[in-house]
């Protein structure tokens, strides 16, 4: 009679720890409706006398759903060299340490910069973690909380320390120093 109770609990034991260590996401932004869009801000090189130019727009994707398109053309004249787009803040997006930014993009196969803003006085100051995209494919990017790197004017600061409750808002950024077209397309932005 033991080995059948023993045989039983152990796929019982398994199942409940598949269970247990399965991430759970959590939606930080989606972009089903068309004025999602407005929850979003450009901020490109021309406030330091750049030509880049960008729009964000929500659109429908090939299988009919809606993401939002963040597109332009990056110019290196005048020392510039960037073009970003931000969620306007609306108080603490709830981050903890440990946790991972999961976003589902469709790229150009260029490298682009998750930015993670906090509330404070520094100008041009973020969170920063690169990523590449694939030209053309929908691909699910990963990024731990934990590694991001705080920045200011594009250069690393060294020992300046994330802390995720504070976080208030996201951005892409595009800086890549190859002028030219541009498009990268959010389906959504999640935490897990």
């Amino acid at each position: 009679m033991n080995s059948v109770i023993r045989c039983c609990f152990i796929p019982f034991v398994a199942i409940l720890s598949t269970a247990a260590s399965a991430q759970t996401m959590t939606s930080l932004f989606g972009f089903a409706e068309t004025g999602d869009a407005a929850n979003w801000q450009i901020v490109n090189d021309g406030v330091m006398g750049g030509r880049s130019s960008s729009q964000a727009e929500i659109v429908n994707t090939d299988s009919g759903e809606a993401a939002m398109r963040f597109s332009g053309n990056l110019s290196l004249e005048n020392n510039g060299g960037f073009a970003s787009v931000r969620s306007r803040p609306s108080g603490s997006l709830g981050l903890d340490a440990g946790e991972t930014i999961v976003l589902r993009v469709k790229g150009d196969g260029r490298r682009y910069t998750f930015n993670l803003y906090t509330p404070g006085r520094r100008t041009a100051f973020s969170f920063q973690m690169g990523f590449d995209t694939q030209a053309g494919q929908w691909t699910e990017i990963k990024l731990p909380v934990d590694e991001f790197v705080a920045h200011s004017f594009g250069r690393p600061m060294p020992g300046t320390k994330l802390t995720p409750s504070q976080v208030h808002s996201v951005g892409i950024l595009l800086g890549d120093k190859k002028p030219g077209p541009f498009e990268i397309s959010i389906d959504w932005i999640g935490v897990e």
